[in-house]
């Protein structure tokens, strides 16, 4: 999966989410969780964005790399930190995977997604949009 590394500054109450490699893309949060939830979206947009416009997708920089760019330095110093955003896209095409689950976190996952109306599939998807930005 490809990740981008994003430059997270602000306050609480109010976070801002750039990425060096992607002019242009930014996202913003209440909480950092809500900044990355939010940044994983905004990346998946300004990427299909410029492939739409026929434009160069820039490969993303290896963290060690922008740690030494000046203007991603002198944010680190006032107070910003890293995270790694992944890429996720939707393709709108399912596809069948066969997972091994213990029993019981199998019954815990179907008797989620009935109280919240959807399928164990849909569930799990939920699960995995709302966790994957999060994980630096």
């Amino acid at each position: 999966m490809t990740r981008y590394v994003a430059l997270i500054d602000g306050k609480k109450g109010a976070y801002g989410i750039v990425f060096p490699d992607l002019p242009g893309c930014t996202a913003m949060g209440a909480t950092i969780e809500t900044a990355l939830a939010h940044a994983a979206e905004s990346l998946r947009d300004w990427i299909e964005g410029a492939e739409e416009a026929g434009e160069t997708i820039p490969a993303p920089h290896a963290l060690e790399v922008l740690r030494r760019d000046p203007e991603v330095a002198a944010a680190l110093t006032q107070g910003a930190a890293l995270a790694s955003v992944p890429l996720i896209r939707e393709t709108g095409r399912p596809t069948k995977a066969n997972l091994s689950l213990d029993s019981g976190i199998l019954r815990a996952i179907d008797e989620e997604a009935v109280r919240r109306g959807l399928t164990r599939s849909n569930f799990v998807e939920l699960l995995a949009k709302e966790t994957l930005p999060k994980m630096g």
